[in-house]
């Protein structure tokens, strides 16, 4: 570290060439389009504060929590003035039993896991894309990059209880859209074919 607070440019430069590719990554999950200007603003925001980071082992997790904060900052700036949307879920069913009630592949003996086959890792994307980002953003962080409730909880300033709101509220809707999407883009009728 810099006892001066002046920053190390070159030294800088090669830690955050390093995460680059992961950040980018972990921007696409969490901002989608937009995570060219996340990234930006994360690797601004770090730059200002490298001479803070003591150890260049952690920076990993460093420059994880700075592109989280990013993402959300970006989010609460675009959200600014929208109405909150409904959070009550119990008139929505599970994407389990609206799958049993509507029998969208016929003949299945194993009907849920044929219904999620009909999904690519694109497909996935873009209905993660169409959650809200309270709920998007947890979702990432604890099923996909593996933290624990906990650590998102402290990642984004919230109270476990919230994030644990978040988790669950987010993981129905999830449910809602993969279904309004496999409609909208006709993967039902291609998994029925590809069964025939």
């Amino acid at each position: 570290m810099d006892t001066t607070g002046t920053v190390d440019s070159a030294t800088f430069g090669q830690v955050a060439r390093e995460q680059l590719p992961w950040l980018y990554s972990l921007a696409r999950r969490l901002a989608s389009d937009h995570a060219e200007d996340v990234v930006q603003d994360c690797l601004m925001r770090a730059y200002k504060a490298f001479p803070t980071l003591r150890d260049h082992q952690a920076a990993p997790a460093w420059f994880r929590r700075i592109l989280v904060n990013c993402a959300n900052d970006y989010h609460r700036s675009r959200m600014s003035g929208a109405d909150e949307t409904s959070l009550d879920d119990t008139s929505e069913s599970t994407l389990f039993r609206r799958i049993l009630d509507e029998d969208p592949l016929p003949y299945s003996d194993s009907l849920h896991l044929d219904f999620l086959h009909s999904f690519d890792d694109e497909d996935v994307w873009k209905v993660l894309d169409r959650l809200d980002p309270k709920f998007r953003i947890p979702l990432v962080l604890v099923h996909m990059e593996g933290f624990t409730t906990a650590t998102v909880a402290r990642m984004l300033g919230a109270p476990l209880n919230t994030v644990l709101s978040w988790l669950h509220r987010g993981r129905k809707r999830f449910e809602t859209e993969m279904w309004n999407y496999a409609e909208e883009h006709d993967l039902l009728r291609q998994a029925q074919e590809v069964r025939s």
